[in-house]
């Protein structure tokens, strides 16, 4: 017979479940929480405390040659840059965003979400299209010569690759960021102000500048100011037209010359730009004083017809033609050509490596936005909260500047370890975390953890606290209270958290150029390796798979903003 099956003594259970709830009352515990945000926080801030530090070290000579020669350039082309893309996307965004909100026109609804179809193409990939698109051979010049029989000479052509070329690329992607601030802020302003405008004998010009501009100014403020912190990410658009920006001289400074330190001197002098853009944003938005928010009753847009309605339509018109249609369809076109080629099994292997890293690191910066704002949710201590705010600042940073922060103290402690092995056991270890897996998922959980830490403390920011003291009652503990209350309501945030993460990662270019493995390319290396290489064509897979996965987040966008449209006062 087999012996009866016994169970454990109620002793036995009571000092485990007991043991338990002391470790889980330890590892819960507003210090412990804190200690380990704080850890997180100098992890994710010491790319760019690394990076700081090389200001206050001696100029090495390729600096000094840098500074003689072309850190003038550099200086220059990037402040160009920002105002012509600062101006571009203010146009464009504002004046979107206040035709779509506060006006109704032909289509005006559907167009509130088709302006934001160009956040799916990234700007490098516009580059290489529109080249194609504009060149001698490409089907505008050929047309033109074909209607008026010119010949090569005979006429002058805009040369795209060029600093209004890469300016134009880079408003066209990046207007969404100030039309998406802006229409908010438009929808959020109280009616009976603009109300009383009207009353005043304002027209909806008059009303614009001296009513809803003013008010809206923190939030366009913000948008530009991230609209300009891309530009000065951007690597791949400025690199093909030939425009020498910081971040062209880090990699050139880097992988070209292999002077570690003059590459992380011109990522110092980069970051003081964008200290300069933080600062002028927070300075915009503390000047918002009188702002009120909330309208109280359901907007009266402003009827256009005739020929201002045809204006608005296009003025709407041009910014996604311009930057999704046209380019998507080149896109398509050269990918047919090209025919399987576009697809092989090279395209197969790199668009696996970027569904792997791009998987990780949205895993990894959801669980981390998670523990970020449930830590500020249990223990709203300012001491956690500036942690926080240090462990999400990386966004700002371009992926140049992280590449180089990082593999800068990575490479010391591989030549720490590898003394150590020779010393010890006469092994030489070479390079253990540099140029690896984990160094590039480092970079990316620096650059976008912001992204995903927004995202979800927005979710639960939404989760009233009286859940969480019903849940704790009911004798559920913060885990409990986490995993059977708060992430079941969060589905939607934890969703849009990692979907944008993962669309941010697979279209990351710099970061990923001077961090990646050893034959690890991703498809936005290889998109880039095959333009810089005029093999245009054969980019045309990569790109396009890039533009559609871009695309997820922007329909996901779309149609939660057409869901919560305006609501008009039919007349």
């Amino acid at each position: 017979m087999t012996p009866p099956l016994t169970s454990p003594s109620p002793t036995l259970s009571r000092h485990r479940i007991s043991l338990f709830n002391k470790i889980q009352q330890l590892l819960f515990s507003a210090q412990a929480w804190i200690g380990v945000v704080w850890l997180l926080a100098l992890l994710i801030a010491l790319p760019i405390l690394v990076i700081l530090g090389q200001i206050l070290t001696n100029s090495s000579t390729t600096w000094q040659h840098l500074a003689e020669t072309v850190l003038k350039d550099y200086v220059l082309n990037s402040f160009w840059l920002m105002i012509g893309v600062g101006l571009g996307v203010t146009v464009i965004g504002v004046g979107t965003a206040w035709l779509v909100t506060m006006c109704e026109f032909w289509g005006s609804r559907a167009w509130s979400w088709l302006l934001l179809l160009p956040f799916a193409a990234p700007a490098y990939i516009l580059a290489y299209t529109y080249t194609v698109f504009l060149s001698f051979e490409g089907p505008v010049q050929s047309g033109l010569r074909a209607w008026t029989g010119w010949e090569w000479g005979d006429y002058w052509f805009p040369e795209i690759r060029s600093l209004p070329g890469a300016i134009l690329m880079l408003t066209l992607v990046l207007y969404p960021y100030v039309y998406l601030l802006a229409r908010v802020a438009f929808l959020e302003q109280a009616t009976c102000t603009l109300e009383a405008s009207r009353s005043l004998g304002c027209g909806p010009w008059r009303s614009f500048w001296t009513v809803a501009l003013p008010l809206a100014r923190p939030a366009i403020a913000a948008g530009v100011a991230l609209a300009l912190m891309e530009t000065l990410n951007d690597f791949g658009t400025v690199q093909y037209f030939g425009v020498d920006t910081f971040t062209t001289g880090i990699y050139r400074t880097w992988l070209g010359l292999g002077d570690r330190t003059g590459a992380a001197q011109l990522a110092s002098v980069l970051l003081l730009f964008i200290f300069g853009l933080l600062l002028a944003e927070r300075w915009s938005r503390g000047q918002a004083r009188f702002t009120k928010q909330g309208h109280s009753a359901p907007l009266r847009p402003y009827s256009l017809k005739t020929w201002r309605a045809g204006l608005a339509t296009l003025f709407c018109f041009l910014p996604v033609g311009l930057g999704f249609i046209a380019p998507a369809t080149v896109l398509l076109q050269m990918a047919i050509r090209e025919g399987a080629g576009a697809w092989n099994e090279e395209f197969w292997t790199h668009a696996s490596h970027s569904l792997i890293l791009s998987g990780l690191a949205a895993l990894l910066a959801v669980i981390l936005g998670v523990f970020l704002a449930y830590g500020l949710r249990l223990f709203p201590a300012w001491s956690l909260r500036l942690g926080t705010q240090l462990a999400v600042m990386g966004y700002a940073i371009p992926g140049a500047v992280i590449a180089v922060g990082i593999l800068v103290p990575l490479g010391w402690v591989d030549n720490q370890i590898d003394r150590f092995a020779v010393a010890t056991f006469n092994i030489s270890t070479g390079l253990v975390l540099s140029g690896t897996i984990f160094a590039l998922l480092y970079a990316y959980l620096v650059r976008f953890l912001a992204v995903s830490f927004n995202s979800v403390e927005a979710s639960l920011l939404k989760i009233r606290p009286s859940l969480d003291e019903a849940a704790r009652s009911l004798g559920k503990t913060a885990v409990g209270t986490l995993i059977s209350v708060h992430l079941p309501l969060m589905t939607t945030g934890l969703l849009t958290a990692a979907m944008m993460v993962f669309v941010d990662v697979m279209k990351e270019l710099p970061a990923t150029l001077v961090i990646r493995p050893f034959n690890f390319d991703t498809l936005a290396i290889q998109v880039y390796r095959l333009a810089s290489d005029e093999r245009l064509n054969e980019a045309a897979g990569g790109a396009l798979a890039i533009v559609l996965v871009g695309l997820i987040p922007v329909l996901w966008l779309s149609w939660q903003i057409h869901r919560a449209g305006p609501q008009h006062v039919t007349k």
